[in-house]
């Protein structure tokens, strides 16, 4: 920190005083820049540049950039632009291959080098981040910072191969499994359609035989049963929650032992059912009748009573 502050100054002190000097007596300075705009003008009609107004603002702009540079102030900037008013001055007002007096060319050669190492003095204090990090390397940084954020928040992000595995491995589990019931699907959906198919035709039949009949039964005793219901139904309900109790909880006893009596002898009282089902029909049949007597007789009772 203590170079440059010592060395910005001595850098920028040249331009500083030759800038001065050409504001305060411009005569020479205007002389050379006329003969220099004179003979690059010389092919053209008319010359378009005035060298007065030319060496003045040369000379106002190495004042102003050598004081902000002996200052600190925008250094970067400053050291730039004063490099900037060295080329064209070098370049015309030194040129040493075109004298041909030997000591007027030593002299300009001389004046030549010492001006490019003005020049690169001036290029490197341009150059000079003071040991910040230059704006090119904050981009580069803040580019990959931001990337690092977007593939933070995507939902794989940058979580590495572990869990790129990891998902792929998920995803084709829940393949498989999904293949899997999409077969049993199909092979239950077949077996149901048969067995609708099958069954179909004979629940089809047995409700076209007997739906008349059930039909005009509900339909002449629908309100004498509905009559016994509304005048038994309290009766029934208490007894519900009475004995509830006790049946869900001899449910719960023997309910496993029930379910395994049926699964044992499921098929041999199928077997009886499908033999004796006339009979037990025949028989429901008479008994219904009975039953339905009973009841017809129990709510004329209890209607005229």
């Amino acid at each position: 920190m203590l170079l440059r502050r010592l060395a910005r100054p001595l850098l920028a002190s040249t331009f500083v005083v030759q800038g001065v000097d050409t504001l305060l007596h411009p005569d020479r300075q205007v002389q050379t820049a006329t003969e220099l705009v004179s003979r690059g003008s010389s092919g053209s009609s008319n010359a378009a540049v005035d060298p007065a107004t030319l060496v003045r603002a040369t000379a106002a702009a190495q004042v102003a950039a050598g004081g902000l540079l002996a200052l600190g102030k925008v250094p970067r900037i400053a050291a730039t632009v004063l490099a900037a008013t060295v080329v064209p001055a070098t370049v015309t007002q030194q040129d040493f291959w075109a004298e041909k007096d030997p000591e007027r060319r030593a002299s300009k050669r001389t004046a030549f080098l010492k001006d490019l190492g003005l020049l690169g003095g001036l290029l490197i204090a341009g150059a000079d981040t003071e040991g910040k990090p230059s704006l090119g390397w904050r981009g580069r940084r803040a580019a990959r910072r931001s990337t690092a954020a977007v593939r933070a928040a995507l939902p794989i992000g940058a979580a590495g191969a572990g869990s790129a595995g990891a998902l792929r491995e998920h995803a084709h589990d829940t393949a498989v499994r999904t293949r899997q019931l999409a077969d049993a699907a199909a092979t239950k959906g077949t077996e149901l359609a048969d067995a609708a198919q099958t069954q179909g035709s004979r629940w089809a039949g047995y409700l076209e035989t007997h739906g008349p009949e059930w039909a005009e039964s509900v339909k002449a005793h629908g309100r004498e049963w509905a009559d016994y219901v509304k005048a038994h139904g309290p009766e029934w309900a208490g007894a519900a929650r009475e004995h509830g109790a006790e049946v869900a909880a001899v449910a719960r006893e023997h309910g496993a032992e029930w379910a395994d009596l049926a699964r044992g002898h499921g098929a041999e009282w199928a077997e009886r059912a499908k033999d004796r089902g006339p009979d037990l029909a025949a028989g429901a049949k008479q008994r219904g009748s009975g039953l339905l007597g009973a009841v017809r007789e129990r709510v004329d009772a209890a209607r005229h009573g």
